[in-house]
This record gives structure tokens, C-alpha cells and sequence, in this order.
């Protein structure tokens, strides 16, 4: 049995409504709360970065999992918002949490997927008989220029997940990866903010490879929607995750316990996994969960999962993400704008 032996998530507590954003730049913030559906999103604090976001949740991962660190054989991170343009992220965490030198470490990108790459290829390596446990994480302190839809929605947070082949809580029964280049998003070498195709994002990119990579891994583990009791889709926003599960025929509740985005925001490569812990935090035993994730550029990865009986007695472990989730301190956007770099102070 190869699958999740531990995971683990954390988000910033401070958050900036919809509506403050939308005041500073004449819009209507219910309306545009309406269209996103998203009330509020995360913030990292000056101190916050992908790094110490991929810390604190696989500190939370390995308390779950109930291993020695050093069983770890491959640490992972995907991230598009790290802390330097060179030197390894992942080497850093890899250490604060005592894993050994001898385990393989590396960065990963893919837009918003690059989380779930991780965890697909440290899933690949028990799987091979490589390691005996791996550490993928996906974490992001997203970025988006002032007045663009997209700082409605980019947020930071992130999720970590230990992949092995023995204390297994939810078992891989199906995995499937789909991918098209197709320029959706993007952000130049040097430029701060991404730019995107607007309503191109959409159709040809989001839906196109959601859709197609759900369909597939359903098909290769014999299942159809009525068999799945949660799915997990990325989340731009909030319209675009449900859309696809109402296209794909799931019910509101096998959606909304994964739905994260309408309270925390878009975390980019945190985003498809917070949702996957979301519904960790409550699935029992013989639950199955489909997770599809989205990265532009473009691609999905897909995952079907069979929770054991082990996750009841793991879980408490450590915090949920409704804990992170309830933990708020509400910021204007003067504060918004200096946390994230919007505002420059002037030296000496």
C-alpha cells in the first residue's frame, strides 16, 4: 500500500476583505465577491515567506505521519514565489526539520501545480521502491498587481504531504497527469506582478485540462462521480472550481468541504493540496477523494485516494486548516499594500 503517511497546512492569520481591495480602486466589492466568490484572503506578514510557510506544514505533516525524520528520502517544494531567484528553498526546509543530507532535495515549478508535482513525484519514488518515505509540498505567497482581477484572489498558505509505503491514511489508487502548452499566465525574469490572458484562462486552459485529467483518472481507477465522496479541484477563485464540479456531475456535498478559496484565497501551488487536507480534516475510513489541480503553462495532475482507518487516529495531531482558517486579523489595504511590497520605504 502506497500512499499519505502524514500531511499537514498552514495559513497566514492576517486577511484583507474583497471589498477593501475593491474601495481603493472605485469597484463594487459585492460584485465582485459575487463574481469570484471569494470573500477574503490570506496575507503573509513580513516575516512569512514560502519558506517558513513549507516549514510550519510539514512540521504538522511529520506529527501526523509519526516517523523519525530521517526516514525521509526526497524533499520537495513547488512554489513560483520563492524567497531567492537562486538558491534552493527546499534545502533550507529540509534541514530545519532534520531530515538527513543523504536525502534527495529539489525545487520545483509549474504555476499552480507545482505542489502537486511534488507529491506526485515523491509518490512515484515509494512507489519504485526508491525511498521509503518523501516530503512533497506546495507553497506560495502568490502575487497581483494593484487593480488586476488577480489581487481579488492571490494569497499565501501552503500543504505538505509525506508519501510512503507503510502507515498509510489514505492509499493512491489512481494518479494521471494531462498537459498542453498553452500560454495562459505568465511573469518574465525580473517583472513583479504575472500577466495573464484574461478570459483565455478559462475555457482552453482551466476547464480544458481540469476536466480532461478528472475524466481520465476516474476512467483508470473504474469509478464514476457517484462513487467518489469528495473532490477537490485548484481554485483561482471560487466560480471556476465549482463550475467544474457541476460539469463533471458532482453534488455540493462532495464539493464544498474542499472548497477553500471563498475564505482564504488563491495560494497557487498550496492551493489543489489545502483543499486535499480540507477534506482530510473530515473524511473517515473508506472515503475516496478525487484531487485535480491546475497549473497554466498548462496542465492538471489527478489523484484518487481511499482513506484508511488510520487518519481518525492521526488527525488530531495537529492543527487543521479550519484552525488556521479561524485564526484572522483584518488588515486596510495601507497595511495589504506594505506587506506585499506595493509600497516601497525608502532606506537610511
Amino acid at each position: 500500500m502506497v500512499g499519505i503517511a502524514g500531511y499537514g497546512c498552514y495559513v497566514p492569520k492576517r486577511r484583507i476583505k474583497v471589498e477593501e481591495i475593491a474601495a481603493q480602486w472605485g469597484e463594487d466589492g459585492e460584485v465582485m465577491k459575487k463574481n469570484l466568490l471569494v470573500r477574503e484572503k490570506t496575507v503573509p506578514a513580513k516575516d512569512e515567506d514560502s519558506v517558513t510557510i513549507a516549514y510550519e506544514a510539514a512540521r504538522n505533516a511529520l506529527k501526523r505521519a509519526e516517523i523519525d525524520p530521517k526516514e525521509i528520502g526526497a524533499v520537495y517544494i513547488g512554489s513560483e514565489s520563492k524567497p531567492y531567484a537562486v538558491k534552493p528553498s527546499a534545502t533550507i526546509v529540509a534541514d530545519a526539520l532534520d531530515i538527513t543530507p543523504e536525502a534527495h532535495v529539489a525545487d520545483y515549478e509549474f504555476a499552480c501545480k507545482a505542489g502537486s508535482e511534488t507529491v506526485f513525484v515523491v509518490y512515484g519514488l515509494v512507489k519504485a521502491g526508491e525511498i521509503k518515505y518523501g516530503l512533497g509540498i506546495g507553497s506560495d505567497t502568490s502575487q497581483g498587481a494593484p487593480k488586476d482581477p488577480l489581487e481579488y484572489t492571490a494569497a499565501a498558505g501552503g500543504a505538505a504531504f509525506i508519501m510512503g509505503n507503510d502507515n498509510v491514511l489514505a492509499e493512491v489508487i489512481a494518479t494521471y497527469s494531462y498537459t498542453t502548452d498553452t500560454p495562459d499566465f505568465w511573469r518574465r525574469d525580473g517583472q513583479p506582478y504575472p500577466t495573464h490572458t484574461g478570459p483565455f484562462t478559462g475555457k482552453p486552459a482551466y476547464f480544458h485540462h481540469v476536466i480532461n485529467s478528472a475524466k481520465k483518472v476516474m476512467e483508470i481507477a473504474g469509478v464514476t462521480p457517484k462513487d467518489i465522496t469528495y473532490c477537490v479541484f485548484h481554485q483561482p477563485n471560487g466560480a471556476f472550481p465549482l463550475r467544474a464540479s457541476k460539469m463533471l456531475g458532482f453534488t455540493k456535498e462532495q464539493f464544498e468541504p474542499g472548497w477553500v478559496a471563498p475564505y482564504i484565497g488563491n495560494t497557487y501551488s498550496g492551493c489543489s493540496l489545502l483543499g486535499l487536507a480540507s477534506v482530510l480534516d473530515v473524511a473517515k475510513a473508506g472515503d475516496t477523494i478525487l484531487v485535480t489541480s491546475f497549473g497554466s503553462g498548462a496542465g492538471s495532475d489527478s489523484f484518487i485516494f481511499k482513506v484508511t482507518d488510520r487518519l481518525e487516529k492521526v488527525r488530531n495531531n495537529a492543527p487543521l486548516l479550519k484552525d488556521y482558517a479561524e485564526r484572522k486579523k483584518y488588515i486596510n489595504y495601507a497595511t495589504y499594500a506594505f506587506l506585499r511590497g506595493k509600497i516601497k520605504m525608502r532606506e537610511g
